[in-house]
């Protein structure tokens, strides 16, 4: 009978947020898989569990998939941590969950802390439709593209950065979106230092130039852009000006309602208003 992969959210900095049930199925597995061995290490010491452990990390990911696949398929319970929250997230965690799927496993899940929500929960910012980024791009086309995404965005966005990237990202951020746009960054969240910067994207570049700030590990959340309405009337013009051409009324309306992001139903109903 196949095995189990369990998905452990482990704590984001302070060992005390670890749960009972965390500690309790770390116990229990027969093996756990860990980003960082060393990392998970001091996890385990805490509570004096002693379970062994094999290193699941971006470099070996796809060579340990083939081993975990046959652990599972002789019924080896697993245990997945990554070195903070939730393994999937930002961290390697996906292709073992497909792994156990395809083989039969059962997949099963473990709660723990997470830097994205306990972020978006401190910002103030609107909760209740949010974009995750995890890490911008390092460079190129796909970083620009990212960037003019959270500048035409409504929506809170949430990213994560590191300390060689931070001032390169606030910067970016900055000339990208509009400078008054609110932002948050969360430094070393539950941890002894810890430290939660409010302000506008203008004055944030410069607040983390110095290395002794731009030490440890951030989560950044920058609160939805404005976004003006579609311009309808602009629509029905280019849609008219499609039919004008020869191009059929609902293709013409199709067109034009995905380019200007307008109701596709009410724009077709201006055109046969306008046309008639």
């Amino acid at each position: 009978m196949p095995g189990t992969l369990i998905i452990c959210g482990t704590p984001i900095g302070n060992l005390a947020d670890a749960s009972p049930r965390l500690a309790e199925t770390l116990e229990s597995v027969d093996l756990i898989y860990a980003e960082d061995t060393r990392r998970t290490a001091k996890l385990l010491n805490h509570f004096g569990i002693s379970t062994p452990m094999k290193s699941f990390y971006a470099g070996n990911e796809r060579a340990r998939l083939e081993a975990l696949a046959k652990l599972l398929q002789e019924g080896t319970t697993i245990a997945l941590v990554s070195d903070a929250g939730m393994p999937s997230v930002s961290d390697p965690g996906a292709s073992a969950v497909s792994v156990a799927v395809a083989v039969g496993a059962s997949v099963s899940v473990v709660p723990g802390p997470s830097a994205v929500t306990s972020a978006l929960a401190l910002s103030g910012f609107s909760g209740d439709r949010f974009v995750f980024m995890g890490f911008l791009p390092r460079k190129g086309s796909e970083r620009s593209e990212a960037l003019a995404d959270i500048a035409a965005s409504w929506m809170t966005t949430v990213l994560f950065s590191a300390p060689s990237r931070i001032g390169a990202d606030l910067d970016d951020l900055a000339d990208a979106c509009d400078p008054d746009r609110g932002i948050v960054v969360v430094r070393e969240m539950t941890k002894m230092h810890e430290e939660t910067w409010r302000g506008s994207l203008g004055e944030a570049r410069h607040q983390f130039v110095d290395p002794q700030r731009a030490r440890g590990e951030f989560t950044v959340v920058i609160g939805g852009g404005v976004v003006e309405p579609p311009d309808l009337d602009e629509a029905l013009a280019a849609a008219n000006a499609l039919v004008t051409r020869g191009v059929s009324t609902s293709d013409a309306v199709r067109e034009i309602a995905s380019s200007y992001g307008v109701s596709r139903r009410e724009l077709y109903e201006r055109v046969l208003g306008s046309r008639s």
